[in-house]
This record gives structure tokens, C-alpha cells and sequence, in this order.
């Protein structure tokens, strides 16, 4: 289907019977689950929602989301995780392209590995990729404008501008009209509009921005989000939503042990003052002149040769001062302890790892004591092996991003229509850069592991379990892997027994 760009139509052309076939009619509005604001016209049940209110709360999590990620331990964690998603190498592409399951002439081929590595020149991946993919997982989402000449679209993107989330939002437009079903009246979906609205709101401007939105066609952006949308609100949700609870549990007890830590340390004394029968206004007036003659304290300025009366406040965190009847024991002077248990950091630490909990790294990684560990792969937490297909959750996600502009890029300079991608696309595949230490050395472990098993089962061969099974189960060889190792051992043999013919020839 031809996809429209800016008021022209780019892609195959539709046939009259396309154009004219019926589609299939529902009652229920399709689904995408990204968060899109759902707007239905037409009928006597046509709703519009308030879309100043939702882009509110949306951005106010976003803003939770930046804030949290300002948090020292918050800010760790992100860091470990962008660090094992982005890895350079020695050509600084941390994002691979990979066709070999795309069944497409190596012409076709060639021509999409060169506009894949166009879309990393214009997003500057080479030097802005752990940026770039560090904003939307903060953000849980990123949005780039699609720049192309009008002009001359065969020319492919010209510019990717990014734009800040909380400026743009998806929509789509819902148009209904009412049916006779029988005896009632069902509204059905006519038409389905999705496009984007782009608000340039900014509070701290000096003077006050328009708050009309910009209508943006829905193929002049891309889109792409964390994934996890939440169905109540039909709002998208980042990785750190569910850090933000114990983020602020945390902060609140921090803030409590700070202050009973300072209101607590200080031992402070306590002066008893006998004030005998003297009245309740006496005694108090009493009590306030020993405090004064006690606490004013006269120095000599010898700057200025002035005497200064340097007059001490009470407070809280200094002595107390406490009349005392006739009766008692006199004047006495006591000391109150300080705090005993300011050591105590229990409650902290708690919240501490269930935070890095929270943010899916493993705790490990986040305690100083805990040291690095260079030995098997073997010895390696379950925790790391979580840790590890939880990256791999996000890199898949984030790839929708190449995919998108991929196919803009590809329709845009007629390399193929939008039907030819439709039946490649999911065989496009993405390889990230690993660590090639504990890559190569899991691999290794692997191999040996397998090997030692089929050291041991070699006198079984041929009696219990057939060399198939062996392939396949131990080895754990595909079909298209033991169709390769077939080929390649016979080349090598009939190889070899070339050369060993050569060789008695030249002896001869």
C-alpha cells in the first residue's frame, strides 16, 4: 500500500479493484498498545478527550523519569545498563545490519546495507548512539521529525531532528457512524486517522509560546517506546516507573537518618536551677537571668578596640535549662546522652537493593565490596544470566527505530514498495556488539562441555544412539548446520586426496 508524505503519494500504484474493494467492518476501534490518545467523532456516541489534561500527566512522568535518573544510585544503574547495550568496536557501529535470512537479490542487499549505514551518518550513531539510546530509556520513548526535500523525495531522508517527547503526541481519530443490527444500533468504525500533534510549549520562556498544536502527518515521524504500556491509563511507561516508589521511600529515609543523626549526636546539658519559694513570674525571670550571665559572653575586639556582646541563641541542639522548687535537690547540672544506634544503616540498605531490584541490575554489580569476577562463565549469578535477557529484551525493542527508517529511506529511493518490505521485514535481523572476553570464553566452555560429552558416548555410537542424534542433540547442529559441515568435510577430503595424489606423483 502507497504511503503518503507530505501531501504526495509514494509507492506502487492500486489497482481500480483495490481501490474500490470493501474492507472488512468492525465496531471495536484497533488496538496498537503505544500510548496513542484515542479521539472518536460522528454518532450520539462520538467523546473527545481532553488532551491538555493527559499530555499533562504524560509529561509529569517523564519529568519523574529525569529527575529519578539524577539520583546517584538511580544514575549508576542506567549506566550499566547502556554500557552492555551499546558496546563500540574498532569501526564504532555498535548496531550491525544482518540480511542473511532476507531472501533478496544481493543487488537489493547492497543497496539497503548502504542506506542502513546513511541512517546511522544522519543520526550520528557512530558518536551519539549511547546518547540516543540512553534518552529513551530514560524517556521511554523518543521521537524523530523525518526531513525530505518535497522537492526532489527520491533524494531520501535529508535530516532526522529529534524532539523532546513532551512537546508531541500520537493520536488517532476515530470516525463512527450508527447502524441498524437487528432491532439496535450498533456504531461502527468508518474511518481511522492517526497523525501527530506537536505543542512547542516552554514555561520558562521569557515570552509565553502558542499553545495551538501542529498537526504532523504520521509517516513525517518516528515513533518508537519502551514497550510497556499501562492499560488503565493507555499511557506508556518507562523502565524506571516501577524505581520511582523505592526511589522515594529511599530519599525519605536518607532525609530522616540525616536529621536524627544531627538533632541526636550532640551530647547536651541540663542545668537544674533551684528557684526555691520564689512565684511562678519571679522564678521564670530568675531562671532567664542565670541563662543570660552564663550565656553572654563579652570579647575584645582588638581590631577596633570595641567590647562586643556576643550573645549566644538557645536552640534545640544546646542546652536545657529547668527550674527547680524548693524541696529538691538543689542546683544540679546533668548531661543528656546522644543518639545510640547512629550506626544503624539497615533500613537503607534495604531499600537500597530493593531499588537496583527495581532497575533490573543485579545487586552485585552496585556493592563496592563485591569484587570483579574474571573466572568461568560457569560461575556466573543467575541474577547476570536475568540481567543479560533483560538487554536483549531492550536492544530488540529499540531496533524498531532502524526498521522505521529503513523503510521510509527504501520507499522514498525506490529501492523496493512498501508490499516487497512487508515481506522482508521480519526477516531483517540487528547484531549488537558483545563483550568479546565473556562472549569468546562462553563459547569456548561450550564447545569443551560438549565435546567431553561426546568423548564419552564414542563407544556408543552406532549401538544405542545413531550419529544423527549425536548431531543434533549433543552437538546441537541445525539441519542447514550439518548440510554445511557435510559440504565442507567432503571439499576438504576430496582436497586432500588431491594433494596426497601430487605428492606421489612428485615421488615418482
Amino acid at each position: 500500500m502507497p504511503i503518503d508524505i507530505f501531501g504526495f503519494t509514494i509507492g506502487k500504484k492500486q489497482p481500480v479493484e483495490a481501490k474500490n474493494s470493501k474492507k472488512q467492518e468492525s465496531f471495536v476501534v484497533p488496538d496498537n498498545y503505544d500510548g496513542t490518545y484515542t479521539l472518536e467523532t460522528g454518532g450520539v456516541f462520538g467523546t473527545l478527550i481532553d488532551f491538555t489534561g493527559a499530555a499533562k500527566n504524560e509529561n509529569q512522568l517523564i519529568y519523574q523519569f529525569r529527575n529519578a535518573a539524577m539520583y546517584p544510585e538511580v544514575d549508576q544503574a542506567i549506566e550499566d545498563i547502556v554500557n552492555e547495550s551499546i558496546i563500540m568496536d574498532a569501526d564504532r557501529k555498535p548496531i550491525k545490519l544482518d540480511l542473511a535470512k532476507v531472501e533478496v537479490s544481493p543487488v537489493i542487499k547492497n543497496k539497503i546495507y548502504k542506506e542502513y549505514d546513511g541512517i546511522l551518518r544522519l543520526l550520528d550513531f557512530h558518536n551519539k548512539g549511547y546518547d540516543i539510546f540512553r534518552r529513551w530509556y530514560i524517556d521511554s520513548k523518543v521521537y524523530y521529525h523525518i526531513i525530505v526535500d518535497t522537492d526532489r523525495p527520491e533524494k531520501g531522508i535529508r535530516e532526522l531532528r529529534a524532539i523532546d517527547p513532551t512537546k508531541i503526541k500520537k493520536i488517532k481519530k476515530v470516525n463512527k457512524e450508527q447502524r441498524r443490527v437487528g432491532n439496535n444500533t450498533v456504531p461502527f468504525v468508518k474511518s481511522i486517522e492517526e497523525f501527530y500533534v506537536y505543542v512547542n510549549t516552554d514555561k520558562n520562556a521569557s515570552v509565553p509560546t502558542p499553545t495551538q498544536g501542529i498537526k504532523i502527518a504520521k509517516d513525517s515521524i518516528c515513533y518508537i517506546h519502551s514497550g510497556i504500556v499501562d492499560s488503565r491509563a493507555n499511557r506508556v511507561v518507562g523502565y524506571i516507573q516501577k524505581a520511582i516508589r523505592p526511589l522515594n521511600m529511599l530519599r525519605q529515609i536518607e532525609d530522616a537518618v540525616v536529621i536524627y543523626r544531627i538533632s541526636r549526636a550532640p551530647e547536651r546539658r541540663i542545668f537544674y536551677v533551684d528557684v526555691g519559694n520564689l512565684p511562678k513570674n519571679k522564678a521564670e525571670q530568675y531562671l532567664r537571668d542565670i541563662m543570660n550571665r552564663y550565656r553572654n559572653k563579652l570579647t575584645y575586639d582588638s581590631a577596633t578596640g570595641e567590647v562586643k556582646d556576643d550573645r549566644n541563641h538557645l536552640h534545640m541542639l544546646e542546652d536545657f535549662w529547668m527550674p527547680r522548687r524548693e524541696g529538691g535537690r538543689g542546683t544540679e547540672v546533668t548531661t543528656l546522652d546522644g543518639g545510640q544506634n547512629l550506626g544503624e544503616m539497615e533500613d537503607v540498605n534495604y531499600l537500597l537493593k530493593k531499588l537496583y531490584r527495581s532497575l533490573n541490575v543485579p545487586v552485585s554489580r552496585m556493592e563496592p565490596e563485591t569484587g570483579f569476577n574474571m573466572g568461568r562463565s560457569a560461575e556466573i549469578t543467575r541474577d547476570e544470566v536475568k540481567f543479560f535477557k533483560f538487554i536483549e529484551k531492550i536492544r530488540m525493542r529499540f531496533c524498531e527505530m532502524f526498521l522505521q527508517l529503513l523503510k521510509v529511506q527504501l520507499i522514498l529511493k525506490g529501492v523496493m514498495s512498501e508490499n516487497d518490505w512487508e515481506l522482508i521485514s521480519s526477516a531483517i535481523r540487528f547484531k549488537f556488539n558483545h563483550d568479546s572476553y565473556y562472549t569468546e570464553l562462553k563459547e569456548t566452555e561450550i564447545i569443551k562441555e560438549r565435546l567431553d560429552i561426546l568423548t564419552q558416548m564414542d563407544e556408543y555410537v552406532g549401538k544405542y544412539y545413531s550419529t544423527e542424534w549425536i548431531r543434533k542433540n549433543i552437538l546441537r547442529q541445525s539441519e542447514e548446520d550439518i548440510n554445511i559441515m557435510d559440504a565442507q568435510i567432503k571439499k576438504e577430503m576430496a582436497t586432500s586426496e588431491e594433494t596426497a595424489e601430487e605428492e606421489e606423483g612428485d615421488l615418482e
